[in-house]
């Protein structure tokens, strides 16, 4: 077996008893494994924050009582501002004790309700003002930012296919630079597609939530990157 590689690239020189399926004739030729990556950037078109809204209390029933009147609000102005139904969802709900520590002894504060909603917005150029309507509201986090396109699926196989393309051409430079020429694609695999995760963006950065327009947000470009790697008989 003779093997030859240049950085991600391999040229395999063996005989093709794994490739059991190819005919005698083809057994004494080689394969080229090569990798490719197809890499598209598109401009958001619909983000996602997490709003939630903190009340403390001396009993579970009162804690609740007052997030429920502190979400309450804040849903009804997201309504009002055109924020569809199905684009609001409740992702978390707690309600926990509220410890304090006095001369080494845990003592009952009272108690903490917590509720949290996801937003989904479908225009990045209304985030900042709905991140300004749900702090004048009343909620007292605003977090987890993510921007996303909504033909998310297509673009990840456009840059499937580009990676394809990408792995078959250097597949094919490979094997000229060998003398040889591509036969058959045998097998491609695919190593994933990968975006960059949720931008954080969290409630200190709203303090100034009296002033007239919401905070600047920049959703700037998503970057989809597809990895394959493609084996091929060669002639």
């Amino acid at each position: 077996m003779v093997m030859r590689c240049f950085a991600a690239t391999c040229l395999v020189m063996l005989p093709l008893a794994a490739f059991a399926q190819q005919p005698s004739a083809q057994r004494d030729e080689s394969v080229v494994v090569t990798s490719g990556e197809g890499v598209i950037q598109a401009v958001p078109d619909r983000a996602w924050i997490t709003v939630s809204a903190e009340s403390r209390a001396s009993t579970p029933r009162e804690a609740q009582q007052k997030n429920a009147q502190a979400m309450k609000p804040v849903q009804d102005r997201l309504r009002a501002a055109g924020v569809p139904e199905d684009a609001i969802k409740t992702t978390a709900y707690d309600l926990q004790p509220d410890w304090d520590y006095s001369n080494n002894r845990r003592v009952l504060r009272g108690y903490v309700a917590r509720n949290s909603v996801e937003v989904r917005i479908d225009g990045i150029d209304r985030v900042g003002e709905l991140l300004e309507t749900v702090v004048n509201a009343g909620a007292t986090s605003v977090e987890n930012i993510r921007f996303d396109v909504k033909d998310r699926d297509r673009l990840e196989r456009d840059a499937l296919r580009m990676a394809v393309a990408d792995a078959r051409a250097r597949a094919t430079a490979l094997a000229a630079g060998a003398g040889m020429s591509v036969s058959t694609i045998l097998r491609i695999d695919e190593q994933g597609v990968s975006a960059p995760p949720p931008v954080p963006f969290r409630r200190e950065t709203l303090q100034a939530a009296d002033v007239a327009v919401g905070p600047p947000i920049a959703a700037g470009a998503i970057e989809i990157r597809a990895r394959v790697t493609l084996t091929s008989l060669l002639k």
